[in-house]
C-alpha cells in the first residue's frame, strides 16, 4: 500500500481553495502508462502525478483521461512537496524558485495544450456562466477585474468527458493568456484560488501560487 499526498495548489491568500493534486511519490507500484492512467481515473483529481526520479525531479503527469506534457499546478505542487530547483515533466526542464509563500515556476507558453481563451465584458459575466458553458473544446473564460492592476477573474472548463466539470486553478492556461497580453497578472479564478504570472525577457513565463498539504492517504496498486 502506498501513500498519496494530496495538495492544494495555487490557493487562495486565506490558504483556502487552489486546485486538488494528487502525488505518488514511490510510483514502483504503477510501472507503466496504463496503470497510472487508471490510478489517475480513479482518484478523479484534476491531475495527478507520479514521481520517478526524486531528486532530478523527472514526473508523469496524468488527468483522469490523458498523460499531459506539461501542466502547471502539477509542476508548482511537486516542485514545493520535493522542494526542488527544477521539475523535468516530458516538454522538458522547469525552473522553481520560493519566495516567501510563493512556489513559481518558469515555462515557456508553447508547452502548453491548446485552450481556448474567451474575454468576457466583466467578472460578473464569468460568474454567471453554468458550468460547463454551451459548446466544445476547452474554455477558459475570463474578464478584467482592475486592467490598471492586471487582476483577472477566471473561470476554466475542460468540456471532455472525464468527470471534471470545472478546473479550480489552471496553470497552464494563466501562461497562454500571460503570452497573449504580454503583461504581469494576478489571476482569481475558480471559487477563490489565485495564480501569479510574470513574463521573462527571454520569451519565458514565470507562474506561482501558494501550496498546502492535505493529510496523506493509503492507495492500493491498480489492480489489472
Amino acid at each position: 500500500m502506498n501513500e498519496l499526498d494530496v495538495l492544494h495548489v495555487f490557493c487562495g491568500g486565506d490558504g483556502r481553495h487552489g486546485n486538488a493534486l494528487g502525488v505518488v511519490r514511490d510510483p514502483r507500484a504503477f510501472p507503466d502508462q496504463a496503470s497510472r492512467q487508471a490510478l489517475a481515473a480513479e482518484l478523479g483529481f484534476s491531475e495527478t502525478v507520479f514521481v520517478d526520479d526524486p531528486e532530478r525531479g523527472v514526473v508523469d503527469i496524468y488527468t483522469p483521461g490523458l498523460r499531459l506534457p506539461f501542466a502547471g499546478h502539477p509542476l508548482v505542487g511537486a516542485a514545493w512537496l520535493l522542494d526542488l530547483e527544477a521539475v523535468n515533466p516530458p516538454a522538458g526542464e522547469v525552473w522553481v524558485r520560493q519566495d516567501g509563500e510563493f512556489t513559481w515556476i518558469t515555462a515557456r507558453a508553447e508547452w502548453a495544450p491548446p485552450r481556448r481563451l474567451e474575454q468576457y465584458a466583466s467578472a460578473a459575466e464569468v460568474d454567471a456562466l453554468p458550468a460547463p458553458p454551451p459548446g466544445e473544446g476547452w474554455l477558459y473564460a475570463w474578464a478584467w477585474q482592475d486592467e490598471a492592476a492586471g487582476r483577472v477573474r477566471a473561470r476554466a472548463f475542460p468540456r471532455r468527458d472525464d468527470g471534471i466539470v470545472e478546473d479550480e486553478a489552471t496553470g497552464a492556461a494563466a501562461l497562454l493568456l500571460t503570452e497573449r497580453l504580454g503583461r504581469a497578472l494576478n489571476i482569481t479564478q475558480g471559487r477563490g484560488s489565485q495564480i501569479l504570472t510574470a513574463p521573462g525577457p527571454d520569451g519565458t513565463i514565470e507562474i506561482g501560487g501558494r501550496v498546502r498539504l492535505a493529510i496523506p492517504v493509503p492507495v492500493a496498486s491498480t489492480r489489472r
